[in-house]
């Protein structure tokens, strides 16, 4: 038996390492464990949890309804900030963790818990999520990893040891994806996608429709944003999440929102995961049309370079961290007036704005204009164009007159 402890908070989801890790717990802490199941979306996914929890050993099981703070104060920043990483992942599992992380150093305190306990893997980025938080929320609270302890190494050796205790678990060696869902998305991992040869077998998607699958007509909606918020579809004012799972609805319908990538872990190795993110897609493209109207071109080109960090950030679990924090707030300062109306046409996998409207547009006709106008006088280019060329043109000349010059 490791050291003794009396008390300890597992972060838990019903899933095949959670499921054994209760049990675990005790036999080699002697503890008593209080699990806890952050509500993010993920539906079906919490029925009988409770009891599931006390039958392999748990004193206690909370099971917290997150859904909302996830979106209003995870999703849509990072939304607004544009955030993608890698130019594919929409961060799905990646801002849940921090969300949940928190709840759990609530409770933690709360149940006067020496440890917080997790789940994730030695391998994986969501170690380094939940214990970035937990050291940001809670510095003296211990953390337990059992994956970097114990004696198991594989799942397969994780459905034997379920199967030897008595743990029903979802996963099995047919079936071998590790999968994440929330409001956000669906992920999939392991089994042959390790292998980035194999193409997705055709029924890994449980959320979306191929977009072979997807209808031959085209589906439009209109989606309102508030100073970069989204707000209403098709002028239907709704809520966040009920906005965010309406915007999933016809997403999936339409086979939108599946990205197959290869990613750069933090830990340092590459994994390859094919994520399901519907409704997030939808909102990413809209929100960057309405900004194409409503940016200047300085803030426009410098958020670019803030939307990578911020993902590289959220992706590294610094959500609780002063720059994350900063650079929200440069963020905030941008949407001021990124309000208006965006036109989506879905199609077969396709989102593209298909009409962008906005009080605060930048875009101006008679400006913009291939047509006459009066307005723009374009002999006054020949003078920019001097004085912009004039370093390339001073640097020629010295080259004519040193030909050895570089």
């Amino acid at each position: 038996m490791m050291k003794k402890l009396n008390k300890v908070v597992l972060a838990y989801s019903g899933g095949l390492d959670t499921s054994i890790i209760i049990p675990w717990l005790k036999e080699n802490y002697g503890c008593e464990v209080i699990a806890v199941a952050g509500n993010v979306g993920q539906g079906k996914e919490l029925d009988g949890l409770e009891e599931k929890a006390i039958k392999t050993g748990a004193s206690k099981c909370y099971i917290e309804d997150l859904t909302q703070e996830f979106v209003e104060d995870l999703i849509f920043p990072t939304v607004k900030a544009g955030a993608v990483y890698e130019g594919k992942y929409l961060l799905g599992t990646s801002f849940a963790r921090p969300v949940i992380a928190k709840r759990l150093v609530e409770i933690a305190k709360k149940e006067g818990a020496d440890a917080i306990c997790h789940g994730a893997t030695g391998k994986g980025n969501d170690q380094v999520r939940f214990e970035l938080t937990i050291k940001a929320l809670a510095p003296d609270l211990d953390i337990i990893a059992p994956w970097r302890i114990w004696d198991i190494k594989s799942r397969d050796e994780e459905i034997d040891y379920a199967n030897a205790h008595g743990i029903p678990v979802p996963v099995t060696k047919e079936r071998p994806y590790s999968m994440d869902a929330n409001i956000w998305h669906l992920s999939h991992e392991g089994g042959d996608l390790e292998d980035p040869w194999n193409e997705p077998k055709d029924d890994l998607l449980l959320i979306c429709k191929t977009p072979e699958a997807a209808p031959d007509v085209p589906t439009y909606i209109e989606i309102d944003f508030e100073q970069g918020t989204p707000a209403a579809i098709n002028g239907e004012k709704l809520g966040a999440v009920e906005l965010v799972e309406k915007l999933n609805a016809y997403g999936a319908a339409n086979g939108i929102g599946v990205a197959d990538m290869v990613e750069n872990r933090l830990v340092g190795m590459k994994s390859r995961g094919v994520y399901e993110t519907p409704g997030g897609t939808i909102l990413y493209a809209a929100h960057a049309a309405l900004e194409s109207i409503t940016l200047d071109r300085q803030t426009m080109h410098y958020k670019e370079g803030v939307a990578s960090k911020f993902a590289e950030l959220v992706y590294d679990g610094f959500w609780y961290s002063p720059l994350r924090e900063a650079l929200s707030a440069f963020v905030d300062v941008t949407q001021a007036n990124v309000t208006g109306t965006v036109r989506m046409k879905l199609y077969k996998g396709n989102c593209v704005a298909a009409g962008i409207k906005s009080p605060y547009s930048l875009y101006n006709e008679e400006y913009a204009t291939f047509g006459e106008d009066a307005v723009y006088d374009q002999k006054d280019s020949a003078g920019f164009i001097n004085l912009l060329g004039l370093p390339l043109k001073v640097h020629a000349l010295m080259k004519q007159a040193h030909p050895d010059a570089k």
